[in-house]
């Protein structure tokens, strides 16, 4: 099949847009505002985009209450969900009311940064913290500004629970990190492989 997205005309039950481009990995994004609030919600638009500096990015559909305390305080943490917090992160998706502390509401525990005014999830196996480089507004392509604002954070802090080290490194069997797919699906990390990226000879 095909369709033009201008109308959105698939014929499908569901737009399969997002089930296309999956996995996408989860930023589970807390948040404080000037007025103390707290906040934590999960974005599954969320990646990194640079590793020289460590800069990541989340995009909000609408102003919500990360995207406020953010612009407010220009910092947020973002904590790795792996497949044993899935219902804490389901949870702290709640649409509450501005003031509610979604940490309390999904019985997690809050960490403080170190370098940033902004808590994370404790049980996390691995969190960031960030300072805002940037939001902006994607331009479509008659020069409107879409719905969307894109928060921009470079990574100043780095959290990892020992234990979810093995020589040194991450080791995802453990961490089990957990993806965005389209509709109402999610997957995990359940089964990891390696493979060596090939190397170009001469000869």
């Amino acid at each position: 099949m095909f369709y033009e997205t201008e109308n959105n005309n698939h014929g499908l039950p569901h737009d399969p847009f997002k089930a296309i481009v999956a996995p996408r990995p989860i930023g589970w994004i807390g948040s404080k505002g000037a007025d103390g609030s707290i906040n934590l919600a999960p974005y599954s638009y969320f990646n990194a985009v640079s590793e020289k500096p460590k800069i990541v990015m989340f995009s909000s559909l609408g102003r919500k209450d990360s995207l406020r305390n953010i612009e407010e305080t220009g910092v947020f943490t973002t904590s790795l969900v792996s497949r044993d917090l899935v219902d804490g992160m389901n949870m702290s998706s709640i649409g509450a009311p501005y003031g509610n502390n979604e940490f309390e509401m999904a019985g997690l525990e809050m960490a403080q940064g170190r370098m940033v005014d902004a808590c994370f999830v404790a049980k996390a196996w691995a969190a960031l913290e960030c300072k805002v480089t940037e939001i902006i507004q994607p331009k479509t392509l008659d020069g409107s500004q879409s719905s969307n604002w894109v928060v921009f954070g470079q990574v100043v802090g780095v959290h990892i629970r020992d234990e979810a080290l093995k020589d040194g490194m991450i080791d995802g069997q453990v961490t089990v990190p957990v993806a965005r797919l389209g509709y109402m699906d999610y997957s995990d990390a359940s089964e990891v492989f390696s493979m060596r990226r090939p190397v170009w000879n001469d000869d």
